[in-house]
């Protein structure tokens, strides 16, 4: 069985957006593109090569496979090696439109159920890059097995989370920790079931009457 591993830059705001490229991803107006360049250095560099320095697949959504297919095919320089390995790659893209993929070893997935049952498969691990609209449904359907986060110490402000509406409570466990020489934070998580419920020395709820009043404001909107 294979496994499904999350890698993702973040921005200590928690955005994911265009990491990568000025003009990666710009909608909703995002001008901050590239940011991950700004704190780059060795540490990032290593982490990223361990993450590709074995047999993969890549599993990815729809924009992200986009932006994907129309850089690496074609990228030269240094980066020309990176780009013969994502092309030679299995490319899972999850995905309900109907446009071609037509990037070399590119395969259509259209649920999540797909998705499981290629996990099922023997092959390759499934690594997760950018997309982050695939997180919440992985999590809530427990196909997730290990989230890896390099968190940069920066801020973009406005731009699309990591984790959007729909992303389920649950709690994760810590595998392992760096930190890079510019500060990024390198963390692994895995998945470690369901939020238990608030432990008995947690605050009570307070009995005031301001309380309860503040409370009847939350219920209608008010506060």
């Amino acid at each position: 069985m294979r496994k499904v591993i999350g890698a993702a830059f973040v921005s200590l705001d928690g955005v994911i957006q265009s990491p990568g490229g000025v003009s990666e991803d710009t909608t909703g107006g995002f001008a901050n593109g590239g940011w991950v360049f700004r704190a780059w250095d060795d540490g990032v560099n290593d982490a990223i090569g361990r993450l590709f320095g074995g047999d993969y697949a890549l599993l990815l959504g729809r924009r992200t496979y986009d932006i994907f297919a129309a850089y690496w095919p074609f990228v030269t320089g240094e980066e020309a090696e990176m780009g013969k390995a994502f092309t030679n790659a299995y490319k899972y893209v999850l995905t309900r439109g109907e446009a071609p993929l037509d990037w070399a070893n590119s395969h259509r997935l259209t649920s999540i159920e797909d998705i499981a049952a290629l996990k099922r498969t023997d092959g390759p691990d499934l690594v997760i890059q950018g997309s982050s609209t695939l997180y919440p449904a992985l999590l809530a359907a427990g196909l997730l097995d290990r989230l890896t986060l390099m968190t940069f110490p920066l801020t973009t402000g406005p731009g699309k989370r990591l984790f959007e509406a729909g992303t389920p409570g649950a709690m994760l466990r810590l595998t392992e920790h760096k930190v890079t020489d510019k500060g990024t934070l390198i963390a692994s998580y895995e998945p470690a079931g369901a939020l238990p419920p608030v432990p008995d020395f947690a605050p009570q709820p307070a009995t005031s009457a301001r309380e309860a009043e503040r409370q009847a404001r939350m219920t209608e909107g008010t506060w």
